[in-house]
């Protein structure tokens, strides 16, 4: 188990690549959707995009990921990476995540400015990921 008993799998780090795609896949299209100002889905991929980095880089450096209900549970498990700024990306994440019910389920569209502060922290947590992680 990882930090604080969260439940998580082993997985073979050779997965992490196939994670890095689903988390590019969807920063892509956040790219997209904010240049087409389809600033509800920018919010929905984001978050799609963040977990999916931080399952990559988790299965990269530790062999697994988080396979808890509380998507919170997978920032703790990234601070566990032992990567230069580790710490400071789990925070960014857990930011993201927190926004999660109000960005998919509330009745209340995302404002320009706050896609655009959400594509920004995105971009910040997929690059380093992107950086940390070694092509094939």
């Amino acid at each position: 188990m990882g930090p604080k008993n969260i439940r998580t799998r082993q997985e073979d780090p050779a997965a992490s690549y196939q994670y890095l795609k689903k988390a590019e896949d969807n920063y892509e299209e956040m790219i997209s959707a904010l240049n087409h100002k389809n600033y509800n889905a920018v919010g929905t991929l984001a978050i799609q995009c963040v977990i999916s980095s931080a399952d990559a880089i988790c299965v990269y450096r530790l062999g697994t990921r988080s396979i808890s209900q509380d998507h919170k549970d997978v920032c703790d498990l990234m601070a566990t990476v032992s990567l230069p700024g580790d710490k400071e990306k789990s925070v960014a994440l857990k930011r993201i995540i927190a926004k999660k019910n109000a960005i998919q389920y509330d009745c209340r569209s995302i404002h320009e400015k706050e896609a655009h502060d959400v594509a920004k922290s995105t971009k910040r947590i997929f690059e380093w990921v992107l950086a940390n992680i070694k092509k094939k």
